[in-house]
């Protein structure tokens, strides 16, 4: 796999999605959770999605319950959580684990491709992102204490 157009993911009605559905876009590609202290992020990363989506911009939110189980919801939950609490517009996935031995294989190549903090693969926490050029190519990884607002001249750059 040479970028993240060759995988497939389930959304969150669980429906099967080729991310080729999005070459040509820039992504940024975030693990979520709800009830985490960055759960306000996704004000921030809505607002991205309105700015930036017709030049060819996407937010991907994978819901993920592995960082101090903030996410224990089910996928309707989850979905009902995203829409009264932040209008997210964006494309939500199922819940995954990114992370340890059934760590989903789009986020074992995003870990490769950007490693964390003095060459860590492991994602430290909810809300990490990663950006993604129109070719599918990892651009850079941002911690989880990194805005959304913060990476907004970046895209743009990239559109």
């Amino acid at each position: 796999m040479d970028n993240v157009f060759a995988f497939n993911v389930i959304d969150i009605n669980g429906q099967n999605v080729a991310l080729e559905s999005f070459r040509g876009n820039i992504l940024l590609i975030v693990n979520t959770a709800s009830r985490c202290g960055f759960t306000p992020q996704y004000e921030g990363l809505e607002n991205l999605q309105q700015k930036f989506k017709a030049k060819g911009f996407a937010v991907l939110g994978f819901p993920c319950n592995q960082f101090g189980q903030q996410e224990p919801g089910n996928s309707g939950e989850i979905a009902e959580f995203c829409d009264l609490n932040y209008h997210i517009s964006f494309p939500l996935f199922e819940k995954i684990e990114v992370n340890g031995p059934k760590n989903h294989p789009l986020y074992q190549y995003l870990k490769t491709q950007a490693p964390g903090l003095l060459g860590s693969q492991a994602i430290k926490w909810n809300f990490t992102k990663f950006l993604i050029g129109r070719d599918g190519k990892v651009i850079k990884r941002y911690s989880p204490f990194t805005t959304p607002a913060s990476i907004s001249t970046q895209i743009e750059k990239l559109l």
